[in-house]
């Protein structure tokens, strides 16, 4: 999420991704506002650049709107070897949670994004559910995951994965509680081109 020639905001590049998305879909922000449920001043903030978009905002938007997490707050970069410093990372925060986006992979028909995934002790994350496919590693702490009433417990090292529209939350049982987060998006997924110049539906891969 960072060009050459320093880091890029995640306010601005949302600024500059939702309001494209937003009119690639038709929607005025009055609409938006109404699928979403957030404030149409807030949206208009957000489109402007002087907003401050949390974990809820953000993931409701790529609920609404159809689209990986990353189209709204990743920026095009080139190939190459790309090391990520955790400490170098803008944060996105939420109630009890904080991600660091670190990595939009493509592959074929498929959108992996990779994030660094921080839940504070005691906390609980609730999710009306998204776009895509959630799979989650455990590196610290011991995580409580629910999904449309199946539960399970895991601890460091383990796994668990998911059709992320489903009703779903994560709890941290002992303590704070850090993961690698991984979204996968398929084709099917992703109605719109992800950025300007990308090849839509039918037309041939990047």
């Amino acid at each position: 999420m960072s060009a050459e020639d320093g880091p890029v905001s995640i306010r601005d590049m949302l600024a500059v991704n939702l309001k494209r998305l937003r009119t690639r879909r038709g929607l005025s922000l009055s609409e938006l506002s109404r699928r979403s449920k957030i404030g149409k001043a807030t949206l208009s903030q957000l489109e402007s650049g002087t907003g401050n978009p949390t974990i809820e905002t953000v993931f409701s938007l790529s609920r609404v709107l159809e689209v990986p997490i990353s189209d709204l707050l990743d920026a095009r970069e080139a190939g190459g070897l790309r090391v990520v410093r955790a400490a170098e990372v803008e944060v996105l925060s939420g109630e009890g949670l904080d991600l660091r986006p670190l990595r939009r992979i493509e592959s074929g028909d498929t959108v992996f994004e990779v994030y660094d995934q921080q839940l504070s002790a005691d906390s609980r994350r609730d999710s009306l559910g998204h776009v895509g496919t959630e799979h989650t590693v455990v590196q610290s702490g011991r995580l409580g995951v629910r999904v449309e009433g199946e539960e399970a417990e895991l601890g460091p090292g383990d796994y668990v994965g998911f059709d992320a529209s489903l009703p779903h939350s994560y709890t941290a049982l002992d303590g704070p509680v850090r993961s690698v987060l991984l979204l996968q998006y398929g084709r099917d997924q992703r109605p719109l081109p992800p950025y300007p110049g990308a090849p839509a539906d039918g037309e041939a891969a990047r």
